[in-house]
């Protein structure tokens, strides 16, 4: 894919840190593995036969191309609308989609199945119409509504007349689109710059984007309306709460959250906000998990949608830091992960985590030990910088994610599945951990993370199956 990771690059990273030339290194590799990811789902279809793709929907993913070749034509460039697009972190989920749907493991479809692909085919002619306008191209196409909702990806979504899957036709001419459907008024949208567009007709609803992350920069998105935005549930996940779609209280109990995150993130140091404008590319805002109060959240990221970031709404400004700290980790682990293989452990979970209840699989220790020491450095520098009204509860969530990584490691380092690579990246680890070691807490902060920890090592081995008998053989 592309040249061997730099030893100057892993270390970074086993630092949980990245300058700019490594995290570009990592942005590079991931839009390289969509844009192919992509590729693999025209090739797909192509080879598909009549009864999983029929030809018609063949010719209209050769014309969506043909117009996306046109806007990358009219706006050329590593920033082009039509790169944008296909980079975009939400195209991934899309495009692993579509593979599923386009090579089933039966070898055919079920009706259910063939709507749905024929349904998640028709999205990337939304993603071909955003970037011809984009790009200043005129042209009238046809687009295919989904559940009465017509998304144009970064611009915004049309409630159809008509329920279903109905079809709308789509022009676009000096940065004005006119959507038309049968029976129904026509609906004018004029193009924003960046993100979002406008009309005043009530049928559409504009995307929307926070400020950039500081002056200067790109705002933003915030994700309420791709359809491709949540993962499916599946049983024994961890459950995320469900996709939000915020109003406008909500929007800007966002904003004045996102206001001072920059000042939070640059707090821990400054890689942090750094690392934050350099990986992120779009917030998917999600429900407040029940009981919350207002106080608690959740986040995740993707694997297959580098770059977006899935949050409920933070309550302080400390709090998204913490959690864009915390997630961005675990961006990093996953996208050099895909560049090198780090170990040869298992699916089994039979690892303690001592921030979960249950065991985990060796990748999953290494992921949470990761992001957990990630936190352990962002809570001590914003220990050794923050005013004293806040350095107590800097101090107290360093030692509590330092003394979690403490009980992790060992585990980590003993493990044989470990490639020569990530035995090196593993070992930074380790470095990175004690380095923290040097810069203690006050008294008192550790012994009680550490009794914490070993209350929870406790219980989670109450709670483990008893081994079975041994058998003389």
């Amino acid at each position: 894919m592309l040249p061997a990771v730099p030893d100057r690059a892993l270390a970074e990273l086993s630092r949980t840190e990245g300058g700019p030339e490594t995290l570009a290194l990592l942005v590079r590799d991931q839009d390289t593995r969509r844009l192919l990811l992509v590729r693999a789902v025209l090739d797909a279809a192509r080879a598909a036969g009549p009864g999983v793709c029929p030809e018609p929907a063949k010719r209209r993913l050769r014309e969506d191309w043909a117009l996306l070749t046109a806007a990358d034509r009219a706006a050329p460039g590593p920033g082009s609308p039509a790169r944008t697009r296909l980079t975009h972190p939400l195209t991934g989920p899309w495009a692993r989609r579509c593979l599923t749907g386009l090579t089933p493991r039966a070898g055919r479809l079920t009706e259910a199945g063939r709507r749905e692909l024929r349904r998640d085919l028709a999205y990337f002619s939304a993603t071909a119409a955003v970037a011809a306008a984009r790009a200043d191209l005129p042209f009238t196409t046809r687009l295919t509504a989904r559940d009465g909702v017509l998304t144009l990806p970064s611009l915004g979504a049309l409630h159809t007349a008509e329920p279903g899957d109905p079809d709308v036709e789509v022009r676009h001419a000096h940065g004005v689109l006119t959507l038309r459907q049968p029976g129904a008024a026509d609906v004018t949208v004029h193009l924003e710059t960046g993100t979002g567009a406008w009309s005043g007709a009530l049928a559409w609803t504009p995307a929307h984007a926070l400020p950039g992350l500081r002056p200067g920069t790109a705002p933003m998105p915030l994700d309420d309306l791709d359809p491709y935005r949540v993962p499916p549930r599946e049983p024994g996940q961890s459950a995320l709460s469900g996709p939000a779609a915020p109003d406008h209280a909500e929007r800007k109990r966002w904003l004045q959250t996102w206001a001072g995150t920059a000042a939070a993130l640059a707090s821990g140091g400054e890689r942090r906000p750094a690392e934050a404008l350099a990986l992120l590319r779009c917030l998917v805002p999600l429900e407040t998990p029940p009981g919350a109060d207002g106080r608690g959240s959740c986040s995740a990221t993707r694997r297959e949608a580098f770059g977006a970031l899935l949050s409920s709404a933070p309550a302080t400004p400390v709090a998204f830091a913490a959690m864009l700290v915390h997630e961005l980790q675990h961006t990093k682990l996953a996208a050099l992960s895909e560049m090198v293989e780090l170990h040869r452990a298992g699916p089994e979970a039979r690892y303690f985590a001592p921030w979960r209840p249950d065991p985990r699989p060796y990748d999953g220790l290494l992921q949470g030990a990761y992001s957990h020491l990630g936190l352990a450095d962002f809570f001590q520098r914003r220990a050794l910088a923050a005013d004293p009204a806040d350095r107590a509860q800097a101090w107290a969530a360093h030692a509590r994610y330092q003394a979690q990584v403490a009980a992790a490691l060992p585990a980590l380092v003993g493990s044989p599945d470990l490639t020569p690579v990530g035995r090196r990246f593993v070992d930074g680890m380790v470095a990175a951990h004690e380095r923290l070691a040097a810069n203690p807490p006050p008294r008192g902060y550790a012994a009680r993370a550490q009794a914490y920890v070993k209350a929870v090592r406790a219980l989670w081995t109450q709670r483990q199956p008893p081994a079975p008998p041994l058998t003389n053989r």
